[in-house]
């Protein structure tokens, strides 16, 4: 088990280094820079800007070649921590993400938590039960799961949320406490309100992984080990927890390499139209005005993510299937 996760991790160094390279030129590959967005926004206002622009290209090193520029970030981010500074606010990348990622990891775990603790036994009862009526309404469910945007079920619960119970939308506290000290009453205030993105963001998820895990579990259900151990007389909870559902979740596991960072980046609509203070609408507004080192940092850690949730994966699926470990 130890020389599996030493190789894993070894895996991961050259990987991320790729990831780096890769992220850096795809921020770079639009024309212009931020800059040009500023100098456009500065001539429609009437604004001379050609020795602003200069002196800001030169403060920011936006002339030097690219590789310079890649070495300038890196380097900054490996020795000192340092994301560089985002050019639209003038402030450093590292005080704009630290803000928005705890709130980010924060719904992201919750959500996270509402796929398992909601896919997993509905996904069992849907294979056990197949064709039954509680068969057909998860999978009922489970298909407008997929099929209902996520920003659309956001605007609906919205709507409903204000209309019919009163309560305040968009955010993830009350208008009065958003700028007030922690509290008893704010956080009963936040949980009256996270359940939602939470619910939001996760009905994809989890309607996707409840036909995995059905599928799966069929498959296994009446192959000749289950057979066979039902015949010797285990019992029939017992045969299904050790057996197929073991080796069902095998799939299931490994779904964390692409859950875990889509959950952290993804729904940037529903960040927005929720008012989530979170990374989406930061990484979002990055890319529009081109702002390199904070669009760049975004997407470097929604890429880091990526890997360190595939390692997850491996070591999970190493724990529930043996034969992984042992190859």
């Amino acid at each position: 088990m130890y020389g599996f996760l030493t190789r894993r991790i070894l895996y991961m160094i050259p990987t991320l280094f790729l990831v780096s390279i890769v992220t850096f030129i795809i921020i770079q590959l639009p024309p212009g820079d931020y800059l040009d967005t500023l100098a456009a926004e500065m001539g429609e206002a009437g604004v001379d800007n050609v020795g602003v622009m200069e002196a800001l290209r030169e403060q920011y090193g936006l002339g030097q070649p690219i590789y310079v520029q890649y070495w300038k970030w890196m380097s900054g981010i490996l020795f000192e921590g340092n994301f560089g500074l985002s050019f639209e606010k003038n402030r450093p990348v590292n005080d704009l993400i630290w803000d928005r990622l705890g709130w980010t990891f924060a719904i992201s775990i919750l959500t996270l938590l509402f796929i398992w603790m909601t896919a997993l036994p509905i996904g069992i009862y849907s294979a056990v039960r197949k064709y039954s009526v509680g068969d057909y309404v998860a999978t009922f469910f489970g298909f407008l799961g997929l099929a209902v945007p996520n920003f659309l079920l956001a605007l609906v619960m919205m709507y409903v949320a204000f209309k019919y119970f009163g309560q305040s939308v968009g955010g993830l506290v009350s208008p009065q406490y958003v700028n007030a000290p922690w509290s008893w009453d704010k956080f009963v205030d936040l949980l009256q309100h996270i359940w939602m993105p939470v619910f939001v963001v996760g009905t994809s998820g989890a309607a996707a992984l409840i036909r995995i895990m059905r599928a799966n579990l069929l498959d296994e259900l009446y192959r000749p080990y289950v057979v066979t151990a039902r015949a010797k007389g285990m019992s029939e909870f017992q045969l299904l927890m050790r057996y197929p559902v073991r080796v069902a979740l095998n799939p299931f596991v490994s779904t964390i390499g692409w859950i875990l960072p889509t959950l952290v980046s993804g729904e940037i609509i529903v960040a927005v139209v929720m008012d989530l203070p979170t990374t989406g609408p930061l990484l979002l507004r990055a890319l529009l005005v081109q702002d390199m080192y904070l669009a760049g940092s975004l997407i470097l850690i929604v890429s880091v993510l990526t890997v360190i949730g595939t390692l997850i994966s491996d070591l999970l699926l190493a724990w529930v299937d043996p034969r992984i470990r042992y190859q």
